[in-house]
């Protein structure tokens, strides 16, 4: 499998898991749970999407690659740590959602990076 093949892959992952935690919130939750859920889904889904757009980009780019690992692990990792909160009251993980946060803003800097370099 190429990288670009298993980055596509991954980011189907995540886009299956952030429709299925965004239905959960739309029909199962409660109103506290349903936010969380709902946000996190949200990110999950936009960096899904930009990992996919990573993936198909034309031409053989470590900077692209990258960009898309980033933002498709960001947008996981802030996903469960707010699925986790709402679903478990872990409140622990409210210091492991910025790390998602974090890896979702390295993913468009160096996105914007590998634009300016092209």
């Amino acid at each position: 499998m190429t990288a670009s093949r298993n980055l596509l892959l991954f980011a189907a992952f995540n886009g299956a898991v952030a429709v299925a935690l965004g239905a959960f919130a739309a029909h199962g939750a409660g109103p506290q749970v349903k936010t969380l859920l709902s946000t996190g889904a949200h990110y999950q889904l936009a960096h899904a999407v930009f990992a996919v757009a990573c993936a198909l980009w034309t031409g053989e780019s470590r900077l692209v690659r990258l960009a898309g690992w980033l933002g498709a692990l960001g947008g996981l990792v802030f996903c469960l740590a707010l699925a986790l909160i709402a679903l478990f009251s872990l409140s622990a993980m409210g210091a492991v959602a910025p790390v998602g946060g974090l890896l979702m803003i390295a993913a468009w800097l160096c996105l914007a990076f590998a634009a300016l370099r092209s």
